[in-house]
């Protein structure tokens, strides 16, 4: 069993911007499908902006305001399809027998995003960036309680996804819409998270969101304990204080 706290959360998705949107997308859940607009992160110079793609964007947007003005704090990445866009693009010019692109090749590799956030940032801390089924999430706060027995007091966990290019949507149905949330979490006693001894079963019902935004609605909701359940992996979240 993990123990924690969650000192800060950020949150991004289209159209939901502040604490308060989020607040009314937790009590009335919905799809934000209209544009696939990716953040402007105004905050960095035009030159690097322009390498970070959708997702990345997505990624710095919510956790540059939590780190901000912080120590540097090690990185926990987690996104179970990471660059399918990007990586998309270079199975087309595979298939058109075209030359690859380096710096896409480059930027499509699974730990690009925190390469990324350590160049732009200038951070040489450790950094961890996984994939996992939909429970990735659990795994990643996993890591990030390896990183506190390491003697690390503070810890930027994020999970994000894109939504993938239409030929993938008969194969990936668990990212709707593109999303990112960026957690600071610290050692305590706030939260603890458990892997039940035994495997799921009928009743364990499949969530209606990601599971990222799943925590982020029972956060706002101050939700005392859930389960998330998939095919072999039963999880408890319980909130104790």
């Amino acid at each position: 069993m993990l123990t924690f706290s969650i000192a800060q959360w950020q949150g991004w998705a289209q159209g939901i911007d502040s604490p308060s949107d989020w607040l009314e997308w937790a009590e009335h859940p919905f799809c934000p499908l209209e544009n696939q607009n990716p953040p402007r992160l105004d905050f960095l110079p035009p030159l690097q902006r322009r390498r970070l793609s959708p997702l990345a964007r997505g990624v710095f947007e919510c956790a540059w305001p939590i780190a901000e003005g912080r120590p540097a704090m090690p990185l926990v990445f987690a996104s179970r399809h990471g660059e399918t866009t990007r990586n998309f693009g270079l199975l087309q010019a595979l298939a058109g027998d075209e030359p690859l692109s380096p710096t896409a090749f480059g930027l499509s590799v699974h730990n690009a995003i925190a390469a990324q956030w350590s160049i732009i940032r200038r951070e040489t801390t450790e950094s961890v960036a996984l994939s996992a089924e939909d429970d990735g999430l659990e795994h990643a706060f996993i890591e990030a309680s390896l990183l506190f027995d390491a003697g690390h007091a503070d810890v930027l966990v994020v999970l994000a996804e894109e939504r993938p290019p239409a030929p993938y949507s008969p194969w990936v149905d668990d990212a709707p819409y593109s999303y990112a949330l960026a957690l600071h979490l610290r050692p305590g006693a706030d939260w603890t998270l458990a892997l039940a001894p035994q495997a799921p079963h009928a009743g364990d019902a499949a969530q209606a969101w990601p599971n990222p935004l799943n925590l982020l609605r029972h956060l706002l909701l101050r939700t005392p304990d859930w389960r998330h359940a998939n095919r072999s992996r039963l999880w408890t979240w319980t909130r104790t204080a």
